[in-house]
């Protein structure tokens, strides 16, 4: 009888050995240092089970046993907890640190970049090529209704919904920005602000070109004089798409198109680009000269000036840089120097400086302003201005 129970016992100590021996194993492997080498993003799809879970973490390289993975997710009652999207594993991580980043749901942040002065449609073109956006943008929104910056997003956001983020952008900036513009404006409505910010936004790269060339703008709105936009008029013979690779011709400034400023007085019939922030403030709050004309002043700027005369020696001057020759000197009186910013606050950010410089007129990322026709042909000024409904 006696020797009966101690051959139970025994049996029962020696299967206890065997199972704690287990679970000890199993742990010391659930905690043990993974075998990613370096970090790595995975993307885990929504309705996926632990073991598929598992299985795919394992054929990532992310951890080393799947049954592992399983049995120490179970035991820790965490199986139902795991939440789909993008993580980033760190390297080493263990099967633990990776059931922990799996239950925390903190997923990649990614970035979506977006330049000023693209069209509506280069913007949806750029989403496209974007991953982790997710869906189709059915329709393409006006020009103008994007606001452009930076985004972030998550794996399986949808590009609808980043669309929708981008014109709340918008919306919000305008309904800051308007309201404190500068007195004496020549914009009929808000809408029109957007059209002249979107060709500041093609002309110049540099912000603190920005208010003069605005400045330059609605001088001419003013005297009515046309505005001579060569971004306006790559817009009207590329049918709005921006891509012209080439240089501007004398017919294409004469071609009769609503959005060519050569041949329109007044305002285009709409948005060319998307304006960044920094734009739509220069055109609420332009520098207040007398300047009718700018040209490039071959490094990198524009410099401007209030007569035809003055504007001829730039242009010279222009003609002389891109020949590769010595441009020619003119004395510091002769230089013009910008005075206040209009503004109904006065407090604006850090002053202009005197004499501008800054890149050439900004069509695209791959595309700059291009041939002599940036100098701004002389014009007659009718009666009345003509204005065009953005």
């Amino acid at each position: 009888m006696r020797r009966g129970v101690f051959i139970y016992f025994f049996i029962l100590f020696f299967v206890l050995s065997l199972i704690g021996g287990s679970v000890f194993t199993t742990y010391n492997q659930f905690v043990a240092e993974g075998p990613l080498t370096e970090r790595k993003e995975v993307v885990i799809p929504k309705g996926k089970g632990l073991k598929q879970v598992a299985a795919l973490l394992h054929e990532e390289g992310v951890i080393a046993s799947p049954s592992i993975f399983v049995l120490g997710t179970r035991a820790s009652g965490n199986a139902e907890k795991l939440k789909a999207g993008e993580y980033s594993f760190p390297r080493g991580a263990s099967a633990k640190m990776v059931m922990n980043i799996l239950i925390g749901g903190n997923t990649v942040v990614r970035r979506l970049v977006v330049p000023e002065g693209l069209t509506s449609a280069q913007i949806v073109a750029l989403m496209d090529g974007m991953r982790g956006l997710e869906g189709e943008v059915k329709h393409i929104p006006r020009n103008g209704t994007l606001l452009p910056d930076t985004y972030h997003y998550t794996y399986g956001d949808t590009k609808e919904s980043m669309i929708r983020r981008m014109q709340n952008a918008m919306r919000r900036a305008l309904e800051e920005l308007w309201p404190t513009r500068a007195e004496g404006l020549p914009f009929r409505d808000v809408k029109e602000a957007v059209v002249m910010a979107s060709i500041v936004e093609k002309e110049t790269s540099l912000d603190r070109e920005r208010a003069h060339i605005a400045s330059v703008f609605i001088n001419r709105l003013e005297q009515n004089i046309r505005l001579q936009s060569d971004p306006t008029v790559i817009y009207a013979v590329t049918n709005g798409r921006l891509d012209l690779n080439r240089s501007l011709t004398y017919a294409d400034l004469r071609y009769q198109h609503p959005y060519n400023t050569y041949v329109i007085y007044g305002l285009p019939d709409g948005p060319i680009s998307n304006p960044g922030y920094k734009s739509l403030q220069a055109v609420l709050h332009p520098m207040e000269t007398k300047d009718i004309y700018f040209v490039a002043d071959g490094t990198g700027g524009h410099v401007f000036a209030e007569t035809y005369k003055e504007h001829q020696w730039n242009v010279k001057n222009w003609r002389r840089i891109r020949k590769g020759l010595k441009p020619l000197s003119r004395s510091v009186a002769q230089q013009k120097q910008p005075v206040a910013v209009k503004s109904a606050s006065q407090k604006q950010s850090e002053p202009l400086v005197s004499t501008i410089s800054s890149t050439t007129s900004k069509q695209d990322k791959s595309s700059k302003k291009t041939g002599d026709s940036s100098s701004k042909i002389p014009d007659v000024p009718k009666e009345k201005p003509v204005f065009s409904s953005p």
